[in-house]
């Protein structure tokens, strides 16, 4: 500890550029960046039944094999800039994009956003999530 003083004073500009990373993180972190609300999967139910929610599945082909949202779409997250017309039809109404996690799907909610789409929601926890509250998985094809 009575090193740090000295090592701040004779080195604040590589102190001050931590600060900065350590702030955007923080920012990133909570700031909610993709634009998209978190909904737990009873939310999504709700959105599903009572206003026509559209979900977007953005798992790897071989996650979804596993089972996947009845009715959902499925564009995996690496293709979703090259497929984005494919879901022009749903631009204004609500979307909910979900992944194994919600992590990827916290990204493709960031893409749909740049793209004109108003209502964003990211599955909170995703298909994991889904599970837990068991909820069912389809297993049909789209």
């Amino acid at each position: 500890m009575q090193q740090l003083l000295p090592f701040v004073s004779n080195h604040w500009e590589l102190f001050l550029a931590l600060a900065v990373i350590c702030a955007l993180l923080i920012y990133q972190t909570f700031s909610g960046i993709s634009g998209a609300k978190s909904l737990s999967p009873q939310e999504a139910i709700r959105m599903i039944n009572h206003e026509q929610a559209t979900v977007l599945d953005v798992r790897e082909p071989a996650e979804v094999k596993a089972g996947k949202i009845l009715d959902s779409i499925t564009i995996p997250l690496d293709k979703l800039g090259q497929q984005i017309d494919k879901l022009q039809k749903y631009k204004n109404s609500p979307v909910i994009v979900v992944c194994q996690s919600g992590s990827r799907s916290s990204r493709a909610c960031g893409i749909l956003r740049k793209h004109g789409f108003e209502s964003v929601y990211n599955l909170q926890g995703g298909i994991m999530a889904w599970t837990s509250a068991n909820l069912p998985l389809s297993k049909k094809k789209s």
